[in-house]
C-alpha cells in the first residue's frame, strides 16, 4: 500500500539534512587534529587506528541495509534512528576513559554517521523535482568538502582552548536539532511499501560479516600481518565466500538489500563503475599530498594539513556550478569532462619534483578539486534520476557504498605501490653507490621504508657525518619523489579508463518529475 503524502515542510527539512551531513562529515576530518592528545591521555598507542578503523567499517557496512530500508519504512524513520545512534555514540565518545572504550564507540558512532549521509541525498532525491535535486546536490557535495576544510582547524581550535571530549560533545546538541527538524518537517512522509514487509536477513547476515572482514583485511594487510599469509588467506578466504554466498541469497530474496537486477540498468551500473573508480584513484593517491608537502617542500606540520584547503574549495565551487551544468547538459558530458580534468590534475601532481613550489602544488590542486566536484554530485544525480522514489534508498546507498569500498581498496593498493616503489628506489641507489658506508646505510633503509617519511620531518635523528648524511636524505628524498610520482601516474591510469566509462553512461539528462511537481509541500515554518 502507499500512504499519501500531505505535504513535506521543505525549510525545516534541508535545515536538518544540512546540520546532519555537516557534522557527520565533519567527525571524519576533525578526531584526526586530536588523536595525539587523546593518545596522551588515554594511551593505548599501538591501537589507536582502530579509532578511525572502527568508524570507517561501521559506517561503510551499514550503507546498503539503511538504503533499502528506507524504501520500506521510510526515510524519516531510518534517519532518525540513524541521528539518534550518531549522538549516543559521540556523547560515549567523550566519556571514553580507556583506548578501547573509545574504539567500540567511534563503531557505534560510525554506524549512525553511516546512516545519516545516503539518507540525507535520498531525501533530496524524494522532496525536490530533478532539476531542483541537481542544485541541491551541488549545495551538499560543497557542504561535504567544506567540512573537510575546516575539520583540522576547528578540531585544533577546540583541543587547544576547551577539551578533546568537545570534539565528540559538539555532535549532541547539532544532533538532536537536526533529528528534531527532521522529525516535525517530515511528519507528512510518502512511504512506499507493497504488502507485507520481507526484511532479507539472510542477506544482512552475509553481507555484513563479509564487508568486516574485507575492510580488515584492506586496512591491516601487510602491516599486522603479511599479504601472503595464513591470516591474510583466512580473512580473505573468509570474506570472498561471504559476499559470494550473498550474492546468491540476493537473486532469491522477495527484498534484497541489493537487487542485483538493478546493474541491468545501464546508468546505473556504469555510475558505480565510475563512483568505484573514482574512490579507488583518487582518495588513495590524495592522502599522500600532505606528506610531500611536509617532508619534500618542507612546510610545517599545521601549513602541511591545510593543504587540501584549495582542492576542497575547487571541489566546492565545481560541484555547486556542475549542478547547473547539469539543467543544461547531458550527465555524459559533465562527467567526462570531470574525469578528464581529474586526470589532468593527476598527471600535473604526479610530475611535481624537489624544485617543486608551495604554489605549485596548490595550483595542481586546485584543478584536481574541480574535477572531483563535476563528478561526485553527477554520479548521484544521474542515478536518482533513473529510478522512481520507491527505489532511490537502495540506489543512492548503492552509489555511496562502491565510491567508498573503492576508496579503502585504493588507499591499500596505492599504499603498497608506494611502498614498493620506495624499496626499489632506495635499493637501486644503493647499489649505485661506490661509498661502502652509504652503501651499506642505504641497504638497511630499503628494508625499512615505513621509517624514511620520519627522517624526512627529523633529519636529525641521522646521526652521521654531516657529507654522508647530506647524501643519505637527498637520496631518501629524490626516491620518495619519485615514488610520489609513481603513485600518481597509478591513480591516473585509473581515472583514465574512468573516463571511457564516463562515455558510456549514454545520453541522459534531466527529465522533469511531474509526479513530484503534483505533489502539495508546506513551505511555511509551522
Amino acid at each position: 500500500m502507499k500512504t499519501q503524502q500531505q505535504g513535506i515542510n521543505r525549510k525545516l527539512v534541508l535545515a536538518g539534512l544540512i546540520i546532519g551531513m555537516f557534522f557527520s562529515a565533519l567527525e571524519q576530518t576533525i578526531v584526526g587534529t586530536a588523536m595525539p592528545t587523546i593518545i596522551g591521555e588515554l594511551n593505548g598507542f599501538s591501537i589507536f587506528a582502530w579509532v578511525t578503523t572502527a568508524y570507517l567499517i561501521t559506517s561503510t557496512t551499514i550503507v546498503p541495509i539503511v538504503g533499502k530500508l528506507s524504501d520500506l519504512y521510510g526515510r524519516r524513520l531510518l534517519y532518525l534512528i540513524g541521528t539518534i545512534i550518531f549522538t549516543i555514540g559521540s556523547a560515549l565518545c567523550a566519556t571514553a576513559t580507556s583506548m578501547e572504550q573509545l574504539i567500540l564507540y567511534r563503531g557505534l558512532q560510525g554506524l549512525g554517521g553511516g546512516m545519516i549521509m545516503p539518507l540525507s541525498q535520498t531525501i533530496i532525491g524524494d522532496i525536490f523535482t530533478a532539476e531542483q535535486r541537481a542544485k541541491w546536490q551541488g549545495v551538499f557535495g560543497g557542504i561535504f568538502g567544506l567540512s573537510s576544510v575546516i575539520g583540522p582547524f576547528i578540531g585544533g581550535l577546540i583541543v587547544d582552548h576547551i577539551s578533546w571530549h568537545w570534539i565528540f560533545l559538539i555532535n549532541v546538541p547539532t544532533g538532536l536539532l537536526s533529528a528534531g527538524l527532521i522529525y516535525i518537517g517530515m511528519k507528512h512522509e510518502t512511504i512506499y511499501t507493497q504488502g507485507k514487509v520481507h526484511i532479507d536477513y539472510l542477506g544482512i547476515a552475509t553481507l555484513v560479516p563479509g564487508l568486516v572482514l574485507l575492510l580488515i583485511g584492506l586496512t591491516f594487510g601487510g602491516d599486522k600481518f603479511e599479504w601472503k599469509s595464513g591470516t591474510s588467506a583466512m580473512i580473505f578466504g573468509g570474506a570472498f565466500l561471504l559476499i559470494l554466498l550473498f550474492g546468491f541469497i540476493e537473486k532469491k530474496a522477495k527484498e534484497p538489500i541489493l537487487d542485483l537486477s538493478l546493474f541491468k540498468n545501464r546508468v546505473f551500473a556504469t555510475t558505480n563503475a565510475l563512483g568505484f573508480l573514482l574512490g579507488l584513484g583518487m582518495f588513495g593517491a590524495i592522502m599522500f599530498v600532505p606528506m610531500f608537502m611536509q617532508g619534500i617542500l618542507g612546510v610545517s606540520p599545521t601549513r602541511a594539513g591545510s593543504t587540501m584547503t584549495p582542492m576542497m574549495i575547487s571541489m566546492i565551487i565545481a560541484s555547486i556550478l556542475g549542478g547547473r551544468l547539469l539543467l543544461k547538459l547531458k550527465f555524459r558530458t559533465v562527467l567526462t569532462t570531470g574525469m578528464i580534468i581529474a586526470t589532468l590534475g593527476f598527471y600535473l601532481m604526479s610530475t611535481m619534483d624537489l624544485e617543486s613550489s608551495q604554489f605549485t602544488a596548490y595550483a595542481y590542486m586546485v584543478v584536481l578539486g574541480a574535477g572531483m566536484g563535476l563528478v561526485m554530485p553527477t554520479l548521484m544525480i544521474a542515478v536518482q534520476n533513473e529510478f522512481p522514489k520507491s527505489q532511490l534508498g537502495a540506489v543512492t546507498s548503492a552509489s555511496t557504498f562502491f565510491r567508498s569500498i573503492g576508496g579503502t581498496i585504493g588507499i591499500t593498493i596505492l599504499n603498497a605501490v608506494m611502498n614498493s616503489t620506495l624499496k626499489d628506489k632506495i635499493d637501486r641507489a644503493a647499489e649505485a653507490e661506490s661509498n661502502p658506508m652509504i652503501k651499506k646505510i642505504l641497504g638497511a633503509m630499503a628494508e625499512k621504508t615505513d621509517e624514511l617519511f620520519g627522517l624526512l620531518i627529523h633529519p636529525e635523528l641521522l646521526q652521521l657525518p654531516k657529507d654522508v648524511k647530506n647524501i643519505v636524505l637527498t637520496t631518501i628524498k629524490t626516491s620518495w619523489t619519485e615514488s610520489f610520482s609513481a603513485v600518481f601516474l597509478t591513480g591516473l591510469s585509473i581515472l583514465a579508463l574512468g573516463i571511457f566509462v564516463a562515455l558510456a553512461v549514454g545520453k541522459g539528462k534531466i527529465k522533469r518529475d511531474k509526479a513530484q511537481d503534483n505533489e502539495p509541500v508546506e513551505e511555511a515554518t509551522s
